[in-house]
């Protein structure tokens, strides 16, 4: 499972929202540029569509591929008094290629993008990270240096917390609470 809470943030405004994550987290920022393909089953597959993510960090020295299957949100009375997404998420490494197995299974690629931007990872309650990245879309398949943004001036605000179905109402608290910094 994860924790999740989203936003956005003007370009112009970034670089003092990164200050302040750097006071509040105690670590320095480290570079975001992420790979995504986001692939989804065709019908014949079974009942239910399927969406898995092909995710690449490329700051690393060898880029390495990771399959993550994003589940549906927690639902119910509980859910609705959290101001924190909770949602399972599976994830594992996958070899270079991966995205040939998801085609010869029958999936089909939906959409494609690169996050660029900073990641912060620290410990206050939970394991959280934020993240501050402007979404890019790519004109042509793979040309991820020709990468332009979904929203030019607007970067996605991500925290995220990894929780267990035992611990959750803690993370839970934990990303709320580190939240309330963040709030405008």
């Amino acid at each position: 499972m994860e924790c999740v809470v989203q936003g956005i943030i003007e370009t112009q405004h970034v670089e003092a929202l990164e200050i302040l994550l750097q006071g509040l987290c105690g670590v320095n920022k480290e570079r975001l540029r992420v790979h995504e393909l986001c692939l989804k089953s065709s019908p014949n597959l079974g009942f239910v569509s399927s969406e898995v993510r092909l995710v690449c960090d490329l700051e690393q020295p060898e880029p390495t591929w990771i399959v993550r299957h994003i589940g549906g949100a927690m639902r119910g009375a509980g859910a609705e008094q959290i101001s924190v997404l909770v949602r399972t998420m599976v994830e594992s490494k996958a070899s270079k290629n991966a995205l040939r197995l998801f085609y010869a299974l029958g999936y089909k690629l939906d959409h494609e993008l690169l996050r660029v931007g900073s990641a912060f990872h620290f410990h206050r309650g939970a394991q959280i990270t934020v993240t501050v990245s402007s979404v890019n879309k790519m004109p042509k398949l793979h040309a991820i240096d020709e990468a332009v943004p979904v929203t030019p001036g607007i970067q996605l605000v991500e925290v995220t917390a990894p929780a267990t179905a035992d611990n959750y109402a803690e993370v839970v608290a934990a990303v709320s609470s580190f939240c309330e910094y963040l709030a405008p």
